[in-house]
Parts: structure tokens; sequence; C-alpha cells
């Protein structure tokens, strides 16, 4: 990790504190080599010098940020009339009380379950061996090893997952999440505090596995793992069917189409990312798309028959 030249740190001398923007600064002038981000990256380590400290803040605070940020347009749209036609339960439509008692239940998850792992991710980093230093990999390596963490995440997903829908699971653990049978994008991650860390650990675990075996990997990978999965998760949670969704161009690919069907039938659908668990182990009951492909062609044969 970077450590600040103390020809460059005169205000530590005249007894006033180094801000963030002074150890920028300092990097900029020293590593060219380096780009913005990583500049901004070194900076952040250096201005607390604390890693445990700068990675456990960093982690939370992305989190959060993308996870109630990808959420909100969801909330957003469940007002507004013209997206109702995207609606896949247009007749169950979330409430805004509805809304924000998912959000305080999660709210209280993340900070009671989550936090205090997050607070040893940098620990585990450590131990490991999951690189905070800069510069960070190239783009291709950063982008086979997220794509492997999904194919992985998906399966240890469908099998747990499965699990959870056993009866006795599903009443001790997995009951909770299916409180809403119309999903939205907050409700990701509405679950129990035992069924978070059993699924989370193929969001989590995985990549930390991987990198015990590998020692490649580097926590800003980690980082752009975690925002597409949770990308993915809310949007499969949304309860939305766009034509610009995206198994329309990756027909393998899950989402809203795939997973809302398995909050309103409670079985079924059980993979994350992908259809090629449930496609190959005999457990998928269709999509939101051929259900209403299905109620349009009843549609019109009664239509007929009057």
């Amino acid at each position: 990790m970077y450590v600040p030249r103390p020809s460059r740190l005169n205000s530590t001398l005249t007894g006033a504190p180094v801000t963030y923007v002074d150890h920028f600064n300092d990097i900029a002038a020293y590593n060219i080599h380096l780009n913005v981000f990583e500049k901004a990256w070194a900076a952040w380590y250096a201005y607390l010098q604390n890693d445990v400290l700068a990675t456990g803040i960093m982690s939370f605070v992305m989190h959060e940020v993308v996870y109630f940020g990808r959420a909100l347009p969801f909330v957003i749209m469940d007002r507004i009339p013209y997206f109702r036609k995207y609606k896949i339960q247009a007749h169950k439509m979330p409430t805004l009380a509805e809304q924000w008692a998912c959000a305080r239940l999660v709210l209280l998850s993340h900070f009671t379950v989550e936090l205090p792992q997050i607070w040893l991710f940098h620990p585990a980093c450590q131990f490991f061996g999951l690189s905070t230093t800069v510069p960070f990999p190239s783009w291709y390596t950063m982008a086979w090893q997220i794509a492997l963490f999904f194919v992985l995440e998906d399966a240890w997903h469908y099998w747990f997952h499965r699990v959870l829908h056993t009866p006795k699971m599903y009443k001790m653990i997995h009951k909770l999440h299916h409180q809403y049978s119309a999903p939205f994008g907050l409700a990701a991650e509405y679950a129990s505090p035992l069924e978070t860390m059993i699924l989370a650990f193929g969001s989590v675990g995985i990549p930390v596995a991987f990198c015990a075996l590998t020692k490649d990997l580097h926590v800003v990978t980690m980082y752009l793992w975690i925002v597409g999965r949770l990308f993915q998760a809310i949007d499969s949670h949304s309860g939305y069917e766009f034509p610009w969704s995206l198994h329309h161009f990756l027909p393998f690919w899950a989402g809203a189409d795939h997973h809302d069907v398995h909050h309103e039938k409670f079985l079924g659908n059980y993979s994350s990312s992908f259809r090629w668990w449930d496609a190959t182990m005999g457990t998928d009951i269709g999509s939101a798309s051929e259900g209403a492909k299905k109620k349009q062609e009843k549609a019109l044969l009664a239509q007929k028959e009057e």
C-alpha cells in the first residue's frame, strides 16, 4: 500500500490535520502510472491509516448505496400508473406502508447481521490473500473472475434455496422471505438472519474460497461482483418485465420473469441468475411471460366461444 512521502506532509509538521485531498495530491504527483480510480483508492487507505476501518467503511457504504439506490427506481415506478403495464402481478401492487416495513427490517438486518461480518472482511482478506493494493487487476482478469462467480453462486443458490423449501426448513427459515407473493425490489434481502448467512455465502464465501486456492483476487473485483449480484437480486425481485429485460437477449438469464413465478407459486424456479439448473433438474415451472401468453390465449379462446 502507498505510504505518503514525508516531504509532502507539511500540514503534519504545522500541527494541522492531513486531508484526503492532501493524500490524493501526494499520490497523483509521485504515482503517475496509476489511473484516477487507483489514486482515489490508495488515498483512502493512506488517509485513514487503518486498513480494517478503510475496508469496513467502504464495504458497508457501497452495499447500502447500491442496494437502496437500485431499489429506489422500482419504488418510484410502483407509484406511477404508466409503469403498471410492465408489472407482472399488477393486481398486487405493494403499498408504501409495506415497502417501508420491508425497508426497516432490511436495514435492521444490515446493521445487526451484515455489518459485523463486513467489519471482519479485511482480516479475512489478509488471511486468505485478497489484495487491497494498487494497481488494480486488468479488466480481462476481473471480467472472467466475475463471470465465474456468477456461475458458482448460481449453483450454490439453486441447491441451498431448494433445501430451504423442504417443509421443515421452509417453516423455520425461509417463510419470512415469501411474505410477499408479489415481490418488489426492496424485498431482495428481506429474509431471516440464518437465510441471509446461508445464501450470502455464495456471494462472499465462494470468491474468498477461490482466493484461498488461487491467491489471485483483488478486493475491487470483489466489489464489482457484489454490485452485479445486488443488481441481479433486486431486478429479479422487482416484479417488472420489460421489453428490454436481459433475458430477451440472453435466453438463459433468469431475472424477474423467472423469479416472480417462484414467489407467486412458492415452488420451483430456485436459481438466482440462470435458468439451466431448473431446466436440468426438472424444477422449471415456467416464466411470467409464458403465463401472460397463456392468459391471453385463454381470453381469445373464451371470446371465440362466445
